[in-house]
């Protein structure tokens, strides 16, 4: 993408503040923004077409992105999946977002994953506030996650992901004598996931929870200032029911929060456990502030033979806090090791949005189940 534009605009809630922070929270509204924003863009096709929901449906190859507990429940024995998207296609032309992630389940209670998310912002010109001309660079940011699930019980499970953040905005661009570097941070993600069949009806209800991104502040200047990581707590719900052999639908919604102050004048300087925990309460218009800060996706899926999946929700987000609203549409295939999701993003909002007519595009690939039963721990330690 050749051009004059901020980075701001290229990376959404990214702000350029030469000379000051590479990234910043505008005090002036209530939005509220964070450093490597990247890491909240949702990976895989088939979450995205249910309205970016993940917390509490059914296990995939992706699941270390939305909820590191639901990975032990996985069938297959080891699989990967890839993730394309091209973002802000509507306005830009060379920026996107390739996701990969794997699993591999080492008996039945345990599996370990990994995944990497890179996103490439295009090529970008640089200009000081009078247009001036300073430099030209591709900006590229990436997380390399590593993931351990464990079944704890028949219906209950726990996981954790350790993740590495490398964020390279600006090169070794120097400005008031000041040279920037690329941001590195470190985050962990604690997950948990339930499933409580209901034999009566042929169904079940899962429920999952999650923090993610919970890690140190990251800065792109030596002595500059630190910005919070998109600390999220998500917590989800999803009813499944098999009608019979080759008709089964999922209803599913997530209520996340990002655990992230509240724009004030001092919200960026607090420390980083405090400023977190402290991010359900610190809200300037009180309670009414927070309930706005929650963000609501419901989703729904429906599965024809295990073969062809419908699937459709929506995102909804407070119009002070972001006002992301859209709904989603996407289709799944699966057949035999080889699968496929495609999803479409469709803006309710009337105001022109750059995220209109996103698509995501993810391809599976998994092996034939082949543990036992009798491989089971909790079996063989009763």
């Amino acid at each position: 993408m050749k051009g004059f534009l901020s980075l701001s605009l290229i990376a959404l809630c990214i702000q350029v503040n030469l000379g000051q922070s590479l990234i910043g929270q505008d005090s002036t509204n209530k939005v509220i923004t964070t450093g490597v924003p990247f890491l909240s863009i949702t990976p895989d096709a088939r979450a995205a077409g249910m309205g970016d929901v993940g917390g509490a449906t059914s296990p995939d190859a992706n699941s270390t992105y939305w909820n590191a507990g639901k990975l032990a429940f996985i069938e297959n024995d080891k699989g990967v999946a890839l993730s394309y998207t091209p973002w802000l296609a509507k306005i830009i032309n060379d920026m996107y977002l390739f996701h990969i992630g794997g699993f591999y389940k080492l008996n039945r209670e345990q599996t370990f994953g990994a995944s990497l998310k890179y996103f490439d912002l295009g090529e970008v010109t640089f200009t000081t506030g009078n247009n001036t001309v300073i430099g030209e660079y591709n900006p590229r940011e990436f997380a390399v996650d590593f993931t351990y699930s464990r079944m704890l019980s028949e219906n209950f499970s726990i996981g954790t992901t350790l993740r590495y953040i490398h964020s390279n905005l600006t090169g070794s661009l120097i400005t008031n004598n000041q040279e920037s570097r690329p941001g590195k941070s470190a985050a962990a993600d604690l997950g948990v996931y339930y499933v409580k069949p209901i034999d009566s009806r042929n169904a079940k209800l899962t429920l999952g929870a999650a923090i993610s991104n919970l890690g140190a502040k990251i800065s792109y200047a030596d002595g500059g200032n630190k910005d919070f990581l998109p600390t999220n707590l998500r917590l989800g719900a999803a009813y499944n029911k098999e009608f019979n052999p080759l008709n089964r639908i999922t209803f599913a919604v997530d209520i996340n929060k990002l655990m992230v102050p509240s724009p004030t004048a001092d919200s960026r300087n607090k420390p980083m456990l405090s400023g977190v925990f402290g991010s359900f309460t610190d809200a300037t218009g009180g309670i009414s502030e927070e309930i706005h800060e929650l963000i609501i996706s419901l989703g729904t899926e429906y599965w024809f033979s295990d073969i062809f999946a419908f699937r459709a929700g929506y995102f909804n987000e407070a119009k002070d806090k972001g006002y992301r609203k859209y709904l989603t549409g996407g289709v799944g295939f699966r057949r035999n090791n080889f699968g496929i999701d495609i999803a479409y993003m469709a803006p309710v909002n009337k105001r022109e949005n750059a995220l209109a007519e996103t698509v995501r595009f993810t391809i599976h690939f998994v092996t034939e189940t082949r543990l036992k039963e009798d491989q089971s721990i909790l079996e063989s330690d009763n």
